[in-house]
């Protein structure tokens, strides 16, 4: 992020009294103002000693805005707790609400108790609307028209895999509004979520509670007493779960879900290593998705003048990042996915997974059934200018080659 940005929103939220009735109110209206006009998807409030450290997250990478004071007679997280609509004297547990729409961007509060105090992380659905429908994605054209496919299936799961923040989400809900579109009603389409992070027309949401007793596979099971064909499942985050997916996927469900993995042999892997039998998974799987996002170069790059600027990746040229008033002097402009997906689980690849192999090995295993990995996607990009060596470093890493 630009440091002219920096010191001038830092100089707004500074030139506010403190010691204002109405300071926290100024205080969070020009923060979530300035956040949506910059495309910021996330803000972090950090209680400290001395005050209160504020961050937004920008093309995926977090910036500090500087560290500022939570007022005197209003306090800053209480106004936004009271905006979220959580209950403000209660400071000792998580919370979790949303902030109506504005601007049509809707935002997600999550509150947590700190040694200074609760903190803040909000969370910005203001870009969704730009990428509402598996066309808007930008997945590579194979892996886009063989997921278009597979969603005119009637069971089987598909799960999108990566780390945080490389749009495992967005991807799931633009394939269930494609699903929804298509359908036009005569499809009965249910998501069971923790949170649900956006409303998608056409589609029964439900939210889980764990406090009431209602949990994933709690939640998933009774889902499936109500005559669904396609399930969104927000995420698998552990063995019982992942067991009633794919117990859904083999009786006539469709199911959609996020896994955390690293790639999509490592997604494949780790479904076996929750106890899923080999077999289940080989029979009820229909697609691993692995993405990521990178920063998309602006035009302001310049060529690379020496070998060292590659980075070790297998590329004859590439450009780099350098800066301008239009990218904010960041020297990048928007994102770009990256994605693999893993070929069907039959011939070497289907035998793998019915042996327990390991992750290296259903890695090896997909490369020689055509899998195109990531590295190999980012590597391309960088030679088409799109992106630079340094982006691809920073989100794939230094051990991929």
């Amino acid at each position: 992020m630009t440091a002219p940005l920096a010191t001038e929103i830092a100089r707004e939220l500074s030139a506010l009294d403190a010691a204002s009735y109405d300071y926290a109110t100024a205080f969070c209206d020009r923060v979530l103002a300035a956040a949506r006009e910059q495309g910021a998807s996330d803000l972090h409030l950090q209680p400290t000693a001395g005050g209160l450290a504020l961050s937004w997250r920008l093309d995926g990478v977090l910036h500090p805005l500087g560290e500022f004071s939570r007022g005197k007679s209003s306090d800053v997280i209480t106004r936004l707790k009271v905006l979220a609509q959580l209950l403000t004297y209660k400071t000792d547990v998580p919370q979790e609400g949303r902030i109506p729409a504005v601007s049509d961007c809707e935002m997600r509060v999550s509150t947590f108790p700190t040694l200074f105090g609760e903190r803040a992380a909000i969370r910005l659905f203001a870009a969704e609307r730009q990428f509402l429908h598996l066309e808007d994605l930008g997945l590579p054209s194979e892996i886009a028209a063989n997921l278009a496919k597979l969603l005119c299936e009637t069971s089987g799961a598909i799960l999108v895999t990566g780390p945080a923040g490389s749009g495992k989400s967005t991807t799931a809900y633009a394939c269930l509004r494609d699903i929804a579109r298509q359908a036009a009603g005569r499809r009965s389409l249910v998501s069971l979520e923790d949170p649900i992070e956006v409303a998608v027309p056409g589609v029964s949401q439900s939210q889980v509670n764990e406090t009431a007793g209602f949990d994933l596979p709690t939640g998933l099971r009774s889902l499936m007493r109500q005559d669904p064909e396609v399930i969104l499942v927000g995420e698998i985050r552990d063995p019982p779960t992942a067991v009633t997916v794919f117990q859904a996927s083999l009786t006539g469900h469709l199911v959609l879900t996020t896994l955390h993995a690293g790639s999509a042999a490592r997604g494949l892997a780790r479904l076996i290593d929750m106890g899923i039998e080999p077999y289940l998974v080989r029979s009820g799987l229909r697609a691993i998705l692995s993405q990521r996002l990178v920063r998309r170069l602006c035009s302001c790059s310049r060529t690379v003048t020496h070998e060292s600027e590659l980075l070790g990746l297998p590329v004859e040229t590439a450009r780099v990042a350098v800066g301008c008033s239009e990218c904010r002097h960041a020297g990048y402009r928007g994102r770009l996915v990256l994605a693999e997906q893993l070929p069907p689980l039959v011939g070497e690849l289907g035998r793998g997974v019915l042996d327990h192999l390991d992750a290296v090995e259903l890695e090896r295993l997909a490369l020689a059934a055509d899998m195109v990995p990531l590295l190999a996607r980012g590597c391309a990009a960088v030679s088409a200018g799109q992106t630079d060596p340094a982006e691809i470093r920073r989100v794939l890493g230094f051990e991929a080659s």
